[in-house]
């Protein structure tokens, strides 16, 4: 079964809050001196940007078939 667009979309926008959420909590980590903390807060957000920039080429290149 193949992914629908807007199924991915979906998940592109769960993504999107999920990245805001984390960079939330990474910030504050940081503006409380807990850089342990932050510092895998910022990672994860990187990787779940990451995730999003794959999510949406997929569903460019699957919306130009």
């Amino acid at each position: 079964m193949a992914p629908s667009t807007a199924e991915l979309s979906s998940l592109a926008t769960a993504l999107e809050e999920i990245t805001r959420r984390v960079t939330a909590h990474a910030e504050a980590a940081d503006g409380a001196d807990d850089d342990e903390t932050a510092t895998e807060l910022f990672a994860i957000e990187r990787s779940l940007a990451g995730a999003t920039r794959r999510l949406s080429r997929l569903t460019s290149a699957i919306n130009r078939r």
